[in-house]
């Protein structure tokens, strides 16, 4: 017997290191194997024409600087500083020229934008090595990304990664990382119980629009931390192929995240819930991007939805001048749904789908139950109604509100308000009009400046000025002036502060925890983030007592109440037992 059993663990264990030794040769086999689809060929100099001697020479284009105009050139294309605080990017070509015109043009923000969204993960992933497994992580899982990328992208990314820093390697080469950096919005709202991104949009138009025509308004928030959004970019693109666009974003996003081209065709995205992804698929900023470069009527965008497979759920709002109405495509890895919706002449989008098609789906629903999709949903509702017929001002407005239904106070920067002050970007589009209208910092409390894309590629090679239109302004919110817009900044400030002493359990003086109150003093989070404090400190009753006066605010999820309700739960048990 003691034999028989010997010999069973003996094979047990060969079996066990086989299983070990195949698992090892197969991963390593996906990871070696894997495939980003670099381009081969180089990207093509541009020659500029130089005088010498008595003739004319061609010579490589080099980046030209005028610091007097804040403005960069680079052959045919241009980059410049606004005063607004914008940077405006002109860029033509095909593929590869456009792609080294962004690289050779904004070396120096790509640089500044690498550095800040890595130093973000190195928030939450101090060590290199945990860094260089993650690389490893994403290799695996993006390994078939570079297939489900369109060759002329990998071609643009592949031109601006050349004037990328060689700082970074460990966690992948230039292309490599600039290639998985667009789908990184992506990762982040499928992998996280909160979404990084939980955009609010709308349209109207006919009745519910002041001059009939199509008007569009949407808050992009999406926060990977303030320096991340220093640099915000209006891209202005001649393609060698499809339509003129502009889109807004950050420097070395080749995607569209909110956008317009030259046939008042728009595009705006708002993440919705899904699975965790087991397997790359193409991005969704680059879908919107095929679709703003290659669509101009709302079945021309649909059909190229219906033909790429995204590995998270998205419901894409489309504008089209063409048409004189706005649709949603609800696009989920299993399937996309033309929404055109349930009330004449508006549409509003925030994180929920609204389909037919989509009314059974588990997690749908399940968004619609735990998330604040649905609350921010009937405000603008509320707003639009409270508005209509609405004007450029008054989609800012609303776009600005942070108020809560019925004008209830939430507390500043409550996810359940359509103003979160942490929007990357705000936009208004009137795409009949090829109009657009970009915020200024900070968030979308700043001046919006107004666009003509008309203008602005007909007359690009004369742009060494200012290119958005002064008389169309919208002024910057009247809130910014207030007190309670400072005492925003100092809850905003704190924050990090306090949660960083928590973690190492250090003291707090309480003058800085009644200043902390009294900056944000009808947000939940304040109370919670004060009550894990007293946690930290070992003072029970006083944590408890924070955490319920948090319950007792409006909470944006249910499981962020649920989450509140379990330390208050614990403590109190803990109590008992001491």
């Amino acid at each position: 017997m003691h034999r028989i059993v010997k010999k069973t663990i003996k094979y047990a264990g060969y079996i066990f290191l086989l299983l070990t030794i195949g698992l090892i040769v197969g991963i390593s086999y996906l990871y070696f194997s894997a495939d980003m689809m670099q381009p081969k060929h180089e990207p093509m100099i541009p020659l500029r024409e130089m005088p010498y001697a008595d003739t004319i020479i061609m010579a490589p284009a080099e980046v030209i600087y005028n610091d007097t105009l804040d403005l960069r050139f680079y052959a045919d294309n241009f980059l410049r500083h606004s005063e607004s605080g914008l940077w405006e990017l002109f860029v033509r070509g095909d593929a590869l020229e456009r792609g080294d015109a962004i690289g050779k043009l904004s070396a120096d923000l790509l640089h500044h934008q690498e550095k800040v969204f890595i130093d973000q993960i190195r928030e939450i992933i101090p060590s290199d090595s945990y860094l260089k497994f993650l690389r490893f992580f994403i290799v695996l899982f993006n390994r078939n990304l570079g297939a489900n990328v369109p060759e002329e992208y990998r071609e643009e990314i592949y031109g601006i990664s050349q004037s990328c820093t060689h700082e970074y390697d460990f966690i992948g080469t230039p292309y490599e990382r600039q290639l998985n950096y667009h789908s990184a919005h992506d990762l982040g709202h499928a992998m996280q119980d909160y979404m990084l991104v939980g955009c609010s949009s709308f349209a109207v138009w006919g009745t519910q629009s002041a001059d009939s025509s199509l008007l569009i308004g949407r808050n992009f928030d999406f926060y990977v931390g303030d320096a991340f959004a220093e640099n915000k970019q209006v891209a202005f693109y001649a393609p060698e192929k499809g339509y003129k666009f502009a889109s807004v974003g950050w420097p070395g996003m080749i995607g569209v995240l909110s956008g317009m081209n030259e046939a008042g065709l728009t595009v705006t995205i708002n993440a919705a819930k899904s699975a965790v992804p087991t397997g790359s698929a193409t991005p969704i900023s680059i879908l919107t991007r095929e679709i703003l470069q290659y669509a101009s009527t709302i079945e021309e965008a649909f059909a190229i939805a219906e033909k790429r497979k995204t590995f998270v759920s998205e419901s894409i709002l489309i504008g089209s001048a063409k048409d004189g109405k706005a649709a949603i495509i609800e696009k989920s890895p299993e399937k996309t749904v033309l929404f055109t919706g349930k009330e004449p002449d508006r549409l509003i989008c925030t994180n929920h789908y609204q389909s037919e098609a989509f009314s059974e789906d588990e997690r749908n629903l399940e968004n619609i139950r735990t998330s604040d999709s649905p609350y921010r949903f009937a405000r603008l509702e509320e707003l639009i109604n409270e508005n209509q017929p609405l004007d450029t001002k008054a989609a800012a407005s609303i776009l600005r509100n942070r108020k809560g239904l019925q004008d209830i106070d939430l507390g500043l920067a409550n996810e359940m308000a359509v103003n979160q002050f942490i929007a990357h970007h705000s936009v208004i589009f009137q795409p009949e009009k090829r109009l657009m209208w970009v915020s200024t910092s900070p968030w979308q409390c700043g001046k919006y400046v107004a666009y003509d894309l008309n203008k602005v590629f007909k007359d690009y090679i004369l742009l060494k000025q200012e290119i958005f239109i002064p008389e169309l302004t919208i002024p910057a919110d009247k809130f910014i002036d207030t007190p309670e817009f400072q005492h925003l900044l100092t809850y905003k400030k704190l924050t990090p502060l306090l949660l960083k002493k928590i973690r190492k359990k250090e003291k707090i003086e309480e003058s800085v925890l009644k200043t902390y109150q009294a900056s944000n003093p009808s947000l939940y989070y304040v109370y919670e983030v004060i009550g894990d404090y007293y946690e930290a400190m070992q003072q029970p009753h006083q944590a408890i007592a924070y955490w319920q006066q948090a319950l007792k605010r409006p909470i944006p999820k249910l499981q962020e109440k649920e989450r509140i309700q379990q330390k208050i739960q614990k403590q109190s048990k803990d109590g008992k037992e001491s």
